[in-house]
């Protein structure tokens, strides 16, 4: 009996401590625990407002029914317990804020503890970007466009090389100063002399940058033909014209040119309409000549200040074919299509890829040549799109090694990513095109 009184004793006693510790303590409330980000709430509820440019127009409306709907949105978008107060202000000539409306669910004083700013302009206001212009040395550069009017293209399904050379036009035009087209091979015979096509004074044929829009093809004057005046630096009987490919390399050694060749074998082909209207690829497309992978051997020749020596080695790779893959985009890459706002595929089948450090036929170390600026990134050391600058930092073969059809805006990026000029943003202040909102908050209540 005594033992069942005692047992009792002790839970009362232990249960009145409970209750006296239970009355003493005093927890924290929930909102001490996980305090509210008042100012991180303000700022994502103004971002929130503005998607779509929502904010931006009622700011600037003189409506009454659109103040009245965004307050309610506001009131919608906090906590029971939150005051907000948004005053929109006039941004003056002088520099000046005038307050121009208010909106508050705010009753009596209240301290707003956080507040937010934020800029809006007017949905009439017109933004613009300007583009830096390529330039090296503090140079702007010239870019030649190929468009030859006697000439055929070849691997270029879909497009005609004037099209291709149309299209590229536009999308570098912010970039150059000067751009010209090359409307005939007469025309690229004076430009591998050193000699300017127009009279504008911006136009420089030393570092010029020149893109072939023919595909597999490259134009080729009469003068360098069987035949003619310059068949010694165009054409050999025991190689044909491999060697107009490699004075090709020579000229843009001799020229400091970056020559671009935007997609498939570089070099594969020479097209002149006149001179071949009788000759066929093969695949019954007249005006061109098979020169096969001499081409771009003998080209690199040249561009390395060799002696010309016929080689036929074929050096690019199938990475589709052979790995069963696709080739996918630098991170650069990625960055710099969102930069310039060019959107290609971020993965190609890539069937004519060179080989660059560390793949068989090397031409990096065969031909003291660098890579620099990838766009898609290197398959066993191959490279589908990428610059090749020679070692002497004089000429440099920018080659686009996907697989038919051509996608000229890989051409655009990969000269963007090599010289990667800036884009400037250029934004309107007239007087009433800018207004500023501050958003101001407070938590009421002490539980």
């Amino acid at each position: 009996m005594m033992r069942t009184i005692e047992s009792i004793i002790a839970i009362i006693i232990m249960l009145s401590a409970f209750l006296i510790a239970s009355y003493l303590i005093v927890l924290p409330s929930p909102r001490a625990v996980s305090p509210l980000n008042l100012r991180a709430l303000a700022l994502t509820v103004v971002k929130n407002l503005d998607t779509g440019g929502y904010l931006s127009e009622v700011t600037f409306s003189n409506d009454d029914s659109d103040w009245n709907e965004l307050q309610t949105v506001l009131s919608a978008s906090f906590p029971p317990h939150i005051a907000y107060n948004l005053t929109v202000y006039e941004i003056t000539e002088s520099g000046a804020y005038v307050p121009v409306r208010t909106i508050s669910n705010a009753i009596g004083n209240v301290a707003f503890t956080e507040s937010v700013s934020y800029m809006v302009s007017s949905p009439d206001v017109t933004y613009k970007t300007v583009a830096q212009k390529i330039s090296e040395g503090g140079k702007n550069l010239t870019l030649y466009i190929l468009n030859c009017v006697d000439a055929n293209g070849w691997w270029i399904t879909g497009y005609t090389a004037q099209m291709l050379a149309q299209d590229v036009y536009k999308l570098l035009k912010p970039y150059f100063e000067t751009i010209i087209l090359v409307n005939s091979t007469a025309q690229l015979l004076s430009l591998l002399d050193g000699i300017k096509l127009t009279t504008s004074p911006t136009e420089s044929v030393t570092d010029a940058i020149i893109i072939n829009t023919f595909g597999e093809v490259m134009p080729i004057p009469v003068e360098y033909t069987q035949g003619y005046s310059r068949q010694g630096d165009g054409y050999s009987s025991s190689g044909g014209y491999a060697r107009y490919c490699y004075t090709l390399g020579r000229k843009v050694r001799q020229y400091n040119w970056k020559w671009i060749s935007i997609v498939g074998y570089p070099f594969f082909y020479v097209t002149n309409t006149v001179r071949f209207y009788n000759v066929q690829n093969g695949y019954g497309i007249y005006g061109i000549v098979r020169v096969g992978a001499a081409g771009l051997n003998a080209f690199l020749q040249g561009l390395n200040n060799e002696n010309y020596a016929y080689d036929s080695t074929w050096i690019t790779k199938d990475i589709t074919a052979d790995y069963g893959i696709q080739v996918q985009f630098t991170p650069e890459a990625y960055y710099r299509t969102n930069y310039y706002g060019i959107y290609p595929a971020s993965e190609q089948s890539a069937s004519r890829a060179l080989p660059g450090p560390g793949a068989p036929n090397s031409v990096t170390s065969r031909y003291n040549l660098a890579v620099y600026a990838p766009v898609f990134n290197p398959v066993y050391g191959y490279y589908a799109a990428a610059t090749f600058k020679h070692n002497s930092g004089k000429g440099a073969l920018i080659a686009i090694g996907l697989t038919r059809t051509p996608d000229i805006r890989i051409t655009a990026l990969a000269l963007l990513i090599y010289y990667k000029p800036n884009i400037f943003k250029e934004t309107f202040t007239a007087p009433g095109k800018s207004r500023l909102i501050i958003l101001q908050l407070a938590a009421l209540g002490g539980v």
